[in-house]
Parts: structure tokens; C-alpha cells; sequence
């Protein structure tokens, strides 16, 4: 680990986006999903699922009010995952014991947008919002709405379910988020002030206790970053060192022997830096990835950057979906077994596939080698972008590679996978995270060290960075074609990522490749065009991957496309694609010769075995981030490939 490579990201106050691809997308967040998910916090979406999470921060206003007020304030149990009104009284918290992170994630959402866009309206919504969370606060600086509400005396006894600590990792992001958008402390102070407590109660000669969620680890790194306060960093490497001794923290506070490894569910079975396959829940497993990267660059751990690089290898290359969705099975939400990779059974989370690029956009920071930000692309033009409506009104939680409506509806199995977009969920994670996201997306194109201007994602618009002003004007989605425009205020070097999909490359000056970039020497104002070529390809999957043996998946670009029964009619599972198909695209849809297998028309379910008829069709192909756009139909990525 090279300490002269490390970059670090352009911080969103110093990016403009202008591209005809992301400014759509931009647009649809602040003006449809981020005024809809306030209405969805606020319980004012009909037909959706209840959030009750501004309801939960009144009622634990209510509650210090009464504190303060010297009144009696009475208790209700904390033994449950979800609170509903059927299984506590209406006066205790409800929903999820991770509610609070909803708006967190919002209001970050919400700061990202403001470094962009003078929104006033917008803005004073974003603080009566924080007055309500601010007044729920402990005087110890301790905020949690489960607890608050239901028993301040169980505070920090559950830290393996009950996600206090997570919840503060969301509070943190946002209050740093707003922070550096508005210039106001009122969030922020609450956040160090929890942090303080956290700092105060967790380390050695303390409770010696770690998230069961991770994310409180990069919270307090984002903290530190912001204040140069060594506690927060300190506290952060205490809970990934503590994380997965023996005997187990979790059994010590339920009073039993630690007989085998366990907690493979929160990453907690082994020492993070013993690590070498990515397991469990995925989103808290590339959280903690995540995190142990932050650390490995503050601290130049070299330990913790080779159990990075051995767990993001284990993700990408044995792990990971061609739509670059991570966690297979529903169990768990979780990392299946090495090339496990159903596609009906899918589980994907939208989140996990948004930590991964948490995860892979931190090891590009410490070493720039294209392979992350290749991950990066790919996770973030299918998957992510999958998750949310053309209008902006409904989200996908699970992102399957294949959908068959009526097993969604009668095979318990598949209850997870939706073949529509939903309104909204009452375990709401995804929605309020693709937000946060999307307003960002302008910090995962470029990062800066000393020596070189890194670009990573072709995203037209303009960066200040430290060192130059950059340009970028992209038609990288549709022709391939990407325009550089650099002023530099001294000798420096440009690198400009190769993609893995593309093959053949030019670029208008010298250059030397070097980790998948082009690199180029450039002082002054330089101007680089590249042109990558992009056509329609098929893609096929490892031999280990059973589920796609003799099937293949068209991309185009960064785009995996797959096909629709809107568009092919019912039985997508009879068709094949024409291994020397000539791809005609236009307007983004892909066609390409195929053909169709005949119904079985025997009587019987079994018969003796030959070449079932096939005719010829045509195949119409659609980018997979737009699927389940046109109402409830099949879908499939994989298709059969006729030789």
C-alpha cells in the first residue's frame, strides 16, 4: 500500500453535473422522489406502507419534554425486531428498530441536492425536519427513538439486533452532508454529541461491544475527517479490532460459552483482518468493508488493506451478479456459497448493491486500478438504477435477474421478488439510500492526489478539483465519445479509465496504460478526446455458475439489457438468441435474431426425447434498469444461446 497513490474524491460542493443521461436522473430525485419520500416519512402516501418515522421522533420529543418536565414517563418492552399496532401499545415506538436511519438517509439525500440546487423551500423543510429529531435528544447526547420511547434503561443492551449504533451512523453521514451544504450545526452538533457518548462508552477498560450492524465505523471516520477529533478514529478501529474476538462479545451479554464460530450473519464469526470470504447479511458486510478501508488508508494499516483486497476479489469474481448485485439468498439477505448465483431467487438488495460502491470507490481511493470502478459502473447503471420508477413513486428492494409473475404470487420461495415496483416499504432502507446516492453521483467520477487527476466515471459536468478544473463532456452511453477539458495549475498527470467492456480505444494524445487507465503527462490547458467503441455484445458467466450454463446476457456498454414478455410475449424461457445475431439498436433497444422453442403439446408431463421445433423471431431487448416499468410481466437477463 502506496500512501503517495492514495486520491481522494471531489466533495460535492465542487461538482456541476451536466450530462443528458444524469441530469434526468437528477431531476426525477429533487423533483419527484425526494418530495414523495418526505410525504412517505410523514405517512401521508396512500396505500403505501406506514413509515411512523417522524411520528417516532415526536413521540421521543414528548418523552424528553416530560423528562425535563421532572414526569413520570412509562415503559415498554424493546424485545422485538418491528412494532406494529398489533404487538405494542400505540403510545410505544413503531416500526423497525432501525426506523430513524430512514430520515437520516433522507436528509442526506436532501444536502446533496442543496450543494447543487438553491432550494429554500426545500431547505426549511430539511430543518423543521432536524428541530423534530434534535428535540428527541438525550442530555447526554444520546439518540435512538426505540429506547427513548420505550426504556432508557435497556439502552446499549442489545448492540447484535437493535441498531443503535447504526442509526447513529446515519445521523452522522447526514449531519456531515448538511453541514457542508448549509454551513448550519444544529444536526451536526447533535451527531458529535452522540458520537462523544459513543467515544465515552465503547473501548478498552469500557464496554467492549461492536455494531451488529456495521456503519457506525465509517460514520465515525467521515466525523474524524471533519474534525481532526483522534477519538473518532480511535473508536473506529476499536470496533473493528474488537469485532469477532473470542469468546464472542454477543455471548458474554447473553451469559454463554462461545463454543464455534458464529455471527457469520454480522461478519462477526472471525477478526476482520482474518477475513478472506465475504459472508452474511450483505449490506452490513461491504458497510464493514467499507469501512476497514476508510481506516486502512488514515492509519496505513497494510494488514486490514490485504483483508480488503482479498474480500472485494471474493465479491467481484465469485460473488457478484452481471448486473453487479451482491447477497443471493433471502436467508439472511445474505452472501451465498462461491458462485452461487440463482437468478429467480435472486435477493440483491439495493442497498448492498449501493455499499459495494462504497466499498470499491474506497479502494480506488487507496489504490487506482480500473477493476473498482469498473465494479462501480456496473452496480450502478443496472442495479441501482433498477430499484426506481421511471416516475420516481416506486422502488424495488430485491433486483432479480428473472421474473415469473405467478411464482411471485404462489411459491413461498419467491415472495421476495416483486414483479412491480412498490409504493413503498415498511422496511423503507432502499429508497431513502438510492437517493443519497444518486444526488452524489457526481464524487464517484474523478479523485485527486498529489501527481494525478483521476477519472473514473464518464459523467459530463465540471469538477474543481485542488489542483485543475475539469471538464467532462460524455456521450460515453451512446457513441462512446468523451471530451477532457483541463486547465491545471502545474505539471500533473490525467488518468483516464479504460472500460473493461470495451475492447478497442483510441485517444486523441500519448499515453502509457497503467492499472486499466490511459495516462497522459499535461500542463496548462489540455484538451484529451477518447472514443471507446460500444456495440451490443453477449457476455456469458463462469462455467461454476450453474444456474447459466449454455445461456449468455446481452450488454451494451455499461448496460445489461434483458428481455421483457411485454415485448416477446409469455414463455421468455423458450427463447434463444442466434450466437451469430447481427445486434440492431436504436433508441436504446437492442434486437437480435432468435428463435422460439414450440409448447411441449404431448399429453403427458413426460415423453421420449427429441429436437423440440424452433421457429424464428426476433428479440427485443430492453436495459435492465428499465424493466417492470409497463405493469406485471416476465423478465429474464440469461437466455439460451443457439450455437
Amino acid at each position: 500500500m502506496n500512501e503517495k497513490n492514495f486520491s481522494n474524491h471531489i466533495e460535492p460542493g465542487y461538482i456541476k453535473i451536466s450530462d443528458n443521461f444524469w441530469n434526468g436522473k437528477l431531476e426525477l430525485v429533487r423533483k419527484e422522489v425526494i418530495p414523495y419520500q418526505y410525504e412517505a416519512l410523514h405517512d401521508r402516501v396512500p396505500g403505501a406502507e406506514k413509515s411512523y418515522c417522524i411520528e417516532n421522533f415526536l413521540k421521543a420529543g414528548e418523552v424528553i419534554k416530560k423528562i425535563k418536565e421532572g414526569k413520570s414517563v412509562p415503559s415498554y418492552p424493546v424485545d422485538k425486531w418491528v412494532y406494529n399496532e398489533t404487538n405494542c401499545d400505540k403510545n410505544a415506538f413503531h416500526g423497525w428498530v432501525f426506523q430513524d436511519s430512514d430520515v437520516y438517509k433522507w436528509l442526506e439525500g436532501v444536502a446533496y441536492l442543496l450543494m447543487a440546487y438553491a432550494d429554500d423551500n426545500l431547505q426549511k423543510q430539511a430543518e423543521e425536519v432536524i428541530d423534530i429529531i434534535c428535540a428527541a435528544q438525550m442530555d447526554n447526547g444520546y439518540l435512538d427513538t426505540l429506547y427513548i420511547i420505550n426504556n432508557r434503561d435497556e439502552i446499549f443492551s442489545n448492540l447484535k439486533d437493535h441498531h443503535e449504533l447504526y442509526c447513529f451512523g446515519h445521523l452522522a453521514e447526514a449531519a456531515t452532508a448538511f453541514y457542508k451544504a448549509t454551513g448550519k450545526r444544529k444536526l451536526l452538533d447533535a451527531a458529535l454529541k452522540f458520537a462523544d457518548l459513543i467515544c465515552d462508552t465503547f473501548g478498552e477498560n469500557k464496554i467492549k461491544g461492536y455494531p451488529g450492524h456495521e456503519i457506525a465505523e465509517m460514520a465515525l471516520v467521515k466525523l474524524f475527517d471533519l474534525t481532526g477529533k483522534k477519538d473518532y478514529l480511535k473508536t473506529a478501529l476499536f470496533f473493528i479490532n474488537e469485532r469477532g474476538k473470542k469468546p464472542y462479545y454477543y455471548d458474554m451479554v447473553l451469559g454463554r460459552e462461545t463454543k464455534e464460530d458464529n455471527y457469520h450473519y454480522n461478519q462477526a464469526h472471525k477478526e476482520p483482518r482474518k477475513q478472506t470470504e465475504a459472508v452474511g447479511h450483505a449490506v452490513r458486510a461491504v458497510y464493514l468493508f467499507s469501512a476497514m478501508a476508510d481506516i486502512a488508508k488514515r492509519t496505513g494499516d497494510e494488514e486490514l488493506y490485504t483483508a480488503c483486497l482479498k474480500l472485494f476479489d471474493n465479491i467481484e469474481n465469485k460473488k457478484m451478479y452481471i448486473t453487479g448485485g451482491i447477497g443471493a439468498t433471502v436467508d439472511g439477505e445474505a452472501f451465498s456459497f462461491n458462485y452461487d448465483l440463482p437468478n429467480d431467487l435472486a435477493y440483491s438488495e439495493t442497498c448492498a448493491s449501493i455499499g459495494l460502491i462504497f466499498f470499491a470507490m474506497r479502494m480506488l481511493e487507496i489504490s487506482p486500478d480500473a477493476h473498482f470502478a469498473d465494479v462501480i459502473e456496473r452496480a450502478l447503471y443496472n442495479t441501482v438504477l433498477s430499484s426506481m420508477a421511471e416516475d420516481g413513486k416506486a422502488f424495488f428492494y430485491v433486483n432479480p435477474l428473472e421474473v415469473l409473475p405467478e411464482a411471485s404470487h404462489k411459491d413461498s420461495r419467491k415472495y421476495h421478488v416483486k414483479p412491480v415496483r412498490q409504493k413503498w416499504f415498511s422496511c423503507a432502507c432502499c429508497p431513502p439510500n438510492l437517493a443519497r446516492l444518486i444526488t452524489s453521483v457526481g464524487t464517484y467520477c474523478l479523485s485527486e492526489n498529489n501527481d494525478m487527476i483521476f477519472i473514473h466515471q464518464y459523467i459530463g459536468g465540471r469538477f474543481t478539483a485542488k489542483n485543475a478544473q475539469v471538464k467532462i463532456e460524455s456521450d460515453y452511453l451512446s457513441s462512446g465519445k468523451v471530451k477532457i477539458e483541463i486547465n491545471s495549475q502545474k505539471k500533473t498527470g490525467l488518468a483516464l479509465r479504460v472500460p473493461s467492456w470495451c475492447k478497442n480505444f483510441s485517444f486523441s494524445k500519448e499515453y502509457k496504460i497503467k492499472n486499466g487507465y490511459a495516462v497522459f503527462e499535461i500542463c496548462g490547458s489540455v484538451t484529451v478526446e477518447a472514443i471507446f467503441e460500444i456495440k451490443p455484445k453477449l457476455i456469458k458467466c463462469s462455467n461454476k455458475v450453474r444456474e447459466n450454463i449454455g445461456k449468455a446476457a446481452v450488454s451494451y456498454g455499461p448496460f445489461i439489457y434483458c428481455l421483457e414478455e411485454a415485448d416477446n410475449g409469455k414463455n421468455l424461457h423458450l427463447l434463444s438468441i442466434n450466437k451469430n445475431t447481427d445486434f440492431e439498436i436504436k433508441d436504446g433497444f437492442i434486437t437480435a435474431d432468435g428463435y422460439k422453442e414450440a409448447e411441449s403439446n404431448s399429453v403427458g408431463l413426460y415423453s421420449d426425447y427429441n429436437i423440440d421445433k424452433k421457429d424464428p423471431v426476433k428479440l427485443h431487448f430492453v436495459p435492465y434498469y428499465t424493466w417492470g416499468n409497463r405493469g406485471e410481466n416476465e423478465m429474464e437477463v440469461y437466455i439460451r444461446v443457439k450455437e
